[in-house]
């Protein structure tokens, strides 16, 4: 056994954690010999449900989880993580207009972009699951200069395993047959899945699924899936979000191996796409280190997709840098 690291969940009090506490704990993200010491980070009014998560984990018997740490106060939430699944944000509310969403998590992102800065360590590796999550990270990491820029990085796993299944369900084979598909852009109804690399049972997906789907249908049911569970379940998704930020910082810590995976990272101009935004690109891991994956061909279709998400995340970096800079 290795010695602990820390390990901080904010929005501790959620649907999200909840689940997600658990694959941390015992040992999906990290291994099955890496303890780690957890710190709950949420808001004071949700210190009392956050209590009921704390009495829950001990109640687990996790022989990996060696300390659990509940607070309202980013300072002791941060100090010396290795590891930051910053999952609380303001959620989006029926009316709302993007400013004002932009303008709740500036503040929340500024915070904890500080207090990252200040407490934590300098090679933490922060992963932004909170919406909007692109320009979330972003904005979190404008916060926390001294941290490595391409430390902070939105989820677009759960958009890649949605792909994933679609592909899956079509075919009539298992998951794990399907592979390297991408998912280019914003965490949002305009980010691109692409199956034109990807493969199921060894062969390339677009050899066996017909294109007028995968052109039309199988797009935009990844697209809006999340709105498709919310009104199924009257709640956002949960258990399958959860289960996607351990499968990207899982990927992150371990490496990737001979596929590559869907991650938002900072744009080194990479494919056209222009820099500082933190753009869903696909990425090889290794030593903890991820890299984009170069030479892959975007054709006029792609391309137009592509053109679509860059300038909404354009247009949410402007908006957001904005308020930034009137803070």
């Amino acid at each position: 056994m290795s010695e602990p690291i820390r390990v901080c969940v904010t929005g501790a009090a959620g649907q999200i954690a909840y689940s997600l506490l658990y694959m941390i704990a015992n040992g999906d993200v990290f291994g099955r010999e890496q303890k780690v010491i957890l710190t709950l980070l949420d808001i004071e009014p949700m210190m009392g449900v956050l209590q009921g998560v704390v009495m829950e984990l001990a109640d687990c018997a996790f022989t990996l989880l060696t300390e659990v740490i509940p607070t309202a106060d980013p300072a002791v939430g941060f100090k010396d993580v290795s590891v930051a699944f910053l999952v609380g944000a303001m959620p989006r509310r029926q009316g709302m207009e993007r400013k004002d969403l932009l303008s709740a998590n500036v503040k929340i992102f500024k915070v904890q972009g500080e207090a990252l800065n200040t407490y934590a360590k300098k090679d933490v590796k922060v992963l932004v699951v909170g919406n909007p999550a692109n320009t979330n990270a972003l904005i979190c990491s404008h916060y926390a200069p001294t941290i490595p820029k391409e430390n902070f990085t939105a989820m677009t796993r759960l958009d890649q395993n949605r792909a994933r299944a679609q592909i899956a369900q079509r075919v009539g084979t298992d998951i794990s047959n399907v592979k390297n598909l991408i998912i280019w852009g914003n965490h949002s109804a305009t980010q691109f899945p692409d199956v034109a690399n990807g493969t199921v049972d060894g062969k390339a997906v677009t050899d066996v699924v017909d294109a007028s789907f995968l052109q039309s249908e199988f797009i935009e049911t990844v697209q809006k899936r999340g709105a498709a569970v919310i009104a199924a379940r009257k709640m956002s998704s949960a258990m399958s979000a959860a289960k996607a930020a351990a499968d990207h910082v899982r990927d992150w810590w371990i490496g990737t191996g001979e596929t590559f995976v869907s991650m938002g990272v900072l744009s080194d101009g990479s494919y056209g796409i222009p820099k500082d935004i933190v753009f869903s690109f696909p990425v090889e891991i290794k030593n903890k280190q991820w890299k984009i994956v170069q030479g892959l061909k975007i054709d006029d279709f792609a391309r137009g997709k592509l053109d679509i998400t860059t300038k909404e995340l354009l247009e949410e970096k402007e908006e957001a840098m904005a308020i930034c800079n009137g803070n």
